[in-house]
């Protein structure tokens, strides 16, 4: 596990992006997997062709790459938003908390582009940041049992699509229908970290037509 940081910023991140890109051709057959995190990249290596030591000198060898890591804007993946008291259960109470209407909640939420930094909880649930300041929202202090799929949410400073129905504490403002996780598909899902992420405001019919569920 490397560490290149402590925080959420978007300077770390390109670092670990830039670690990320440089490794594949450093450690050819012997790299197994790369996860890449807020701060951190996990190296999953194979030790019958290398070893712990070797991936270090490699490490410290590429160390231009952190240098030269740039805060790069990766894809922008357009992910289609249903904003409304129906679909995103605590939007009349974010905005209430928040002191702005409904309308000024979701013009901030989709006029964000947000930068993908992790991956996990579950598979296909993207971390985006940050969220605009004055719409961010503690978690609950009791979680749903169940949160429905395609759930758009927001936590602290962070946004997510609930990619499979699933437990969860975040904040909910809206639906997507798109999946975020198909692992039949190929890719399985459709943001990868680094990428930028980008809602689209629709109504409910299109919502319906896209795919998503009632």
């Amino acid at each position: 596990m490397v560490y290149l940081g402590e925080t959420m910023d978007p300077a770390v991140a390109a670092r670990v992006q830039a670690l990320a890109d440089a490794l594949p051709d450093a450690l050819d057959e012997a790299l197994l997997d790369l996860v890449p995190s807020y701060a951190s990249l996990l190296v999953v290596y194979d030790p019958y062709l290398t070893d712990h030591m070797a991936v270090v000198r490699k490490l410290h060898h590429l160390g231009y790459a952190l240098e030269q890591g740039r805060a790069g804007e990766g894809r922008l993946v357009e992910l289609p938003a249903w904003y409304s008291c129906e679909s995103g259960a605590d939007l009349e109470e974010l905005a209430r908390r928040a002191g702005l209407a409904m309308a000024e909640v979701i013009a901030l939420h989709s006029g964000t582009d947000y930068r993908v930094y992790a991956i996990g909880f579950a598979p296909g649930f993207a971390y985006l940041g940050e969220v605009d300041e004055r719409i961010a929202a503690p978690r609950l202090a009791t979680p749903r049992q169940r949160v429905p799929r395609g759930a758009i949410a927001i936590a602290d400073r962070q946004t997510a699509v609930y990619p499979a129905a699933s437990p969860g504490g975040w904040n909910l403002v809206g639906r997507c229908p798109r999946r975020l996780f198909d692992p039949a598909a190929d890719p399985c899902m459709p943001v990868a970290v680094g990428d930028r992420v980008r809602f689209r405001p629709i109504d409910r019919e299109e919502y319906l037509a896209l795919g998503g569920e009632p």
